[in-house]
């Protein structure tokens, strides 16, 4: 290995454990911006989903740590890497990242402004790490009890979401383009909390349903309670979160606890689980559960 990727390994391994220490789970990454450890099932027959419970490396964001000795391990494995990614949607922060892309002919930075004036969101002071291409990657946090998903262009053209399951590059990291670093000014800020109206566009839409109806619920409570109905495992507290944001938007709130409450338990959450994450979007929507 020539002596400048060992220097880059080196400075990617302080980088990560400094991320670690602030409660960030980090993996190597290779100047491709991949997740330096390949599969250990690459070569099975029959390959059958494994996070990490097999015990060895090379899961992705599975393997992400904020444990100094398991990092230390993991680069030692990928002694290639360069850089390190930060994995979203863990505790204590769960991570969203806003990536304002350049590839597009479309200006990314504008489309968010334009969204903050259409939905009445600010995008807080946070931490702002700036890509060698020229981009920006924002950092902002979410509620526990919700799973915000990736997704490309779908906020607008130029702008790609890293939510549950995804990663940033973390400042510090050298790929292929260049080096990832921290805006000025931003280094030492914490994530800042996700705005509630940004949020809400983050999550899934809801999808057209069939009729149905619900004893305490209009039309607008029953489309509610039924969106929540048709969640899927991996879905339920995100679908609860933003049927129970939009119920309090539209001031029926305090109505449609008890009929989301039900809609949630027979989804297979708890009634605790249900009634914490209604409280949670009563208090991102500024209003008292």
């Amino acid at each position: 290995m020539a002596t400048t990727d060992r220097q880059a390994t080196t400075l990617a391994l302080a980088h990560a454990l400094s991320a670690a220490e602030r409660g960030l789970a980090v993996i190597p990454l290779t100047r491709t911006k991949l997740p330096a450890l390949r599969s250990p099932h690459r070569d099975d027959p029959d390959p059958r989903p494994c996070h990490g419970e097999c015990g060895r490396f090379g899961h992705g964001v599975y393997d992400a740590s904020t444990d100094p000795a398991r990092i230390r391990e993991l680069f030692a494995a990928a002694p290639w890497a360069t850089g390190y990614g930060i994995a979203c949607g863990l505790p204590p922060h769960h991570l969203i990242g806003i990536d304002l892309d350049t590839k597009s002919d479309t200006d990314s930075s504008a489309a968010l402004r334009e969204l903050a004036l259409r939905h009445l969101f600010t995008i807080p002071d946070t931490v702002v790490v700036l890509t060698p291409s020229g981009g920006r990657h924002l950092w902002l946090t979410g509620p526990p009890d919700v799973a915000v998903p990736n997704s490309a262009g779908r906020l607008a053209p130029g702008i790609d979401i890293r939510g549950a399951g995804g990663y940033l590059v973390g400042p510090g990291s050298r790929t292929d383009r260049g080096v990832y670093t921290t805006a000025p000014g931003t280094a030492r800020l914490a994530p800042a909390a996700c705005p509630p109206a940004l949020l809400r566009l983050l999550l899934p839409p809801p999808r057209p349903l069939h009729p149905a109806t619900h004893p305490s619920a209009g039309d607008h409570g029953q489309g509610l309670i039924h969106f929540v109905l048709a969640a899927h495992e991996g879905q339920r507290n995100t679908r609860l979160f933003w049927a129970a944001c939009r119920a309090y938007e539209n001031g029926i709130g305090p109505a449609l606890v008890a009929p989301l409450v039900d809609a949630a338990l027979d989804t297979g959450l708890s009634e605790r689980e249900a009634r914490a994450t209604i409280a949670s979007a009563a208090r991102m929507t500024g209003r008292r559960p």
